[in-house]
């Protein structure tokens, strides 16, 4: 069996700097921001929410059209709309009997481009 090491960075001596304590403390955020940042990325842990948000990230798309850009059913697709709409990171216009998604605002997109520059960076 093939077994992985890792090394451990931990203090070799028990230490406590109370400044930076004090800092990193009052810069903290406060639980319900903390809950809701994980919540945002756990949705975005789902490779076919990510692949929708990067259609949207380049054009307005109606529900027929991310179920064939994601190759999905058009109820599947829907389910992931729904969460992401909960989470608002896609919103929707009506336009007679068509629903068009983007995405809510442009703070998603950089999320979404930092996120493939991080991955692309860590692949060299």
């Amino acid at each position: 069996m093939n077994q992985l090491n890792f090394e451990i960075d931990i203090c070799e001596e028990l230490c406590e700097h109370s400044r930076l304590i004090d800092l990193a403390k009052a810069e903290m955020l406060d639980d319900d921001t903390a809950q809701l940042i994980a919540e945002s990325f756990k949705l975005l842990a789902d490779t076919t929410r990510v692949k929708i948000l990067y259609a949207l990230s380049h054009r307005e798309l109606c529900v027929c059209d991310i179920a064939a850009v994601v190759a999905m059913g058009q109820s599947a697709v829907s389910h992931q709309l729904r969460l992401l709409r909960g989470a608002r990171m896609v919103k929707y216009r009506k336009e007679g009997t068509m629903v068009w998604y983007s995405l809510d605002d442009d703070l998603i997109s950089l999320l979404l481009s930092q996120g493939i520059e991080h991955v692309k960076h860590k692949q060299k």
